[in-house]
C-alpha cells in the first residue's frame, strides 16, 4: 500500500527523493524491518492475550512418559503463528507491489495454509481435543492449493513462456521442461504432468516443516536461515544482470517476492526472539504449515525447486527419519511379531534429546548446518 501511495505522490507531485522506493532492495529492506518491529512489539502483546486465555500447550502423554519429556512445556502459550503471519502479511502489503502476480499467489498460499493450521490449533488448543484436525482434510487442504496454486502457474498469461521450465543445477543455461511430453503426442498435456509436481512440492515441504517444530526455535531458526537462502535465490531470478552472470532462468517479475522473502526471515527472527530457548510461545500449526506453504511456493515460482532437498535438507531428514522409523516397525512387527526401531525416538531431533543431548544445542546445532546448506545452495547455483 505504501508502495502504491508513493508511486502516485511521485506521479502527481513529483517530489525529490521518492525515486528511491522503486529499488527492490530498498523495499525489502523496509519490509524486513517493518516485520521485525511487528513481530517484536504486535508479538509482546499476542503473547499476553495468549497467556490470559490460557490457549498453552497440551503435552500429549506419550512424551510425558517416554524417553523424552516435555512436560515443562505444558501451559506455553501456542498459536503464536498468528505472530508470524500478521508480520509477513503486514510488512508485503505495506511496502509489495499488490498488482504483482507472483506477490498475490504467495500470500495467497501462506494464509491458506496459514488458516488450515489455526483451525487445527483452534480445535486442539480452545476446543480441547486433542485430535484436531483431520489429517485427511489437512491433506485435503494442502492438496486443494497445489492443485489452485498448480494451475494458475499453468494457465496464468504472465506465467506462460515459463510455465513448466525448472532450473538445473550445474548445467550452464540448464534448464528441464516438465512438458516433455505434449510434443510427442501432439497436444498439451504439460498440466498433467506440472500440477501434481506443484501439488507434491508444497504438500511435502508444508508437511516437512510442521514434522521438524518439535523444539524451541528449532523451526523458527532454520526457516529464518532458509528464507534468507531464499532471498538470494528470488532477487537473483528477477534481476537480469545477475541471472545472466551465473547462467540461470531470468523471470522479470519475480523480483518483487524480494519483498515478501525478506518479510519471512525478519519475521522468523522476530518470533524468535520469544520462541527460542526457553519459549514463552509456540508457533503451532499456524506457523510451521504457513511458512512451509511459503517456503515451497517461493521455489516453485522462482523454479528453483530442484534446490529444495540442498536448502531445506534439515526439515526434508526430519520428515525421513519419520518415513524410516514408522516403516521398519510396521516391517518388523509384521516379520517377527515385535516392531523395531531405527531411532530412538521420531523425528530426528527427539533421537538426540533421547540420547541426553540438551534441547538449545540440538536446534543451535541445526541452525548451524542449515546456515551451511544456505551458502552451499548459492555455490551450487554459481556452478555451472
Amino acid at each position: 500500500m505504501l508502495h502504491h501511495l508513493f508511486q502516485w505522490l511521485e506521479a502527481t507531485y513529483e517530489p525529490p527523493g521518492f525515486q528511491v522506493f522503486e529499488f527492490i532492495t530498498v523495499r525489502a529492506s523496509l519490509a524486513a524491518v517493518t516485520a521485525l518491529l511487528i513481530a517484536l512489539f504486535a508479538g509482546k502483546k499476542i503473547i499476553a492475550y495468549l497467556r490470559t486465555r490460557q490457549l498453552g500447550e497440551t503435552v500429549r502423554e506419550g512424551e510425558a512418559a517416554g524417553a523424552v519429556s516435555h512436560e515443562h512445556k505444558a501451559g506455553t502459550p501456542t498459536m503464536g503463528g498468528v505472530i508470524i503471519l500478521l508480520a509477513i502479511c503486514g510488512a508485503t502489503l505495506l511496502w509489495g507491489d499488490l498488482t504483482n502476480a507472483y506477490v498475490l499467489l504467495v500470500l495467497l498460499s501462506t494464509l491458506w495454509m496459514g488458516a488450515i493450521g489455526f483451525a487445527d490449533d483452534y480445535i486442539k488448543v480452545v476446543m480441547k481435543n486433542k485430535d484436531g484436525v483431520d489429517e485427511w482434510v489437512k491433506i485435503a487442504g494442502q492438496t486443494s492449493l497445489g492443485l489452485f496454486l498448480g494451475a494458475m502457474l499453468y494457465f496464468l498469461p504472465v506465467f506462460r513462456d515459463t510455465n513448466t521450465l525448472t532450473s538445473l543445477p550445474f548445467i550452464a543455461n540448464g534448464t528441464f521442461d516438465y512438458d516433455f511430453l505434449s510434443p510427442l503426442v501432439g497436444f498439451d498435456i504439460g498440466w498433467l504432468i506440472y500440477i501434481p509436481i506443484v501439488v507434491f512440492i508444497v504438500t511435502a515441504v508444508s508437511n516437512a516443516v510442521n514434522i521438524t517444530d518439535g523444539l524451541d526455535g528449532l523451526t523458527t531458526g532454520t526457516a529464518a536461515f532458509v528464507s534468507i537462502g531464499l532471498i538470494g535465490l528470488v532477487y537473483i531470478t528477477g534481476n537480469a544482470n545477475l541471472a545472466d552472470f551465473v547462467n540461470d532462468l531470468f523471470l522479470p517479475l519475480s523480483g518483487e517476492l524480494t519483498i515478501f522473502v525478506a518479510a519471512m526471515a525478519a519475521a522468523c527472527f522476530g518470533f524468535l526472539w520469544y520462541n527460542g530457548y526457553p519459549a514463552q510461545v509456540f508457533m503451532g500449526d499456524t506457523g510451521s504449515l504457513a511458512l512451509g506453504a511459503a517456503i515451497g511456493t517461493v521455489a516453485i515460482m522462482i523454479k528453483k525447486e530442484l534446490l529444495l532437498p540442498v536448502l531445506c535438507a534439515i526439515f526434508f531428514v526430519e520428515t525421513l527419519s519419520v518415513i524410516i522409523q514408522t516403516g521398519y516397525f510396521k516391517y518388523t512387527k509384521r516379520k517377527t511379531g515385535e516392531g523395531k526401531r531405527v531411532f530412538k525416538m521420531a523425528p530426528l531431533h527427539h533421537h538426540y534429546e533421547a540420547l541426553g543431548v540438551h534441547e538449545a544445542k540440538i536446534v543451535i546445532r541445526f541452525w548451524i548446518v542449515t546456515a551451511m546448506l544456505v551458502i552451499l545452495t548459492l555455490l551450487v547455483l554459481r556452478i555451472r
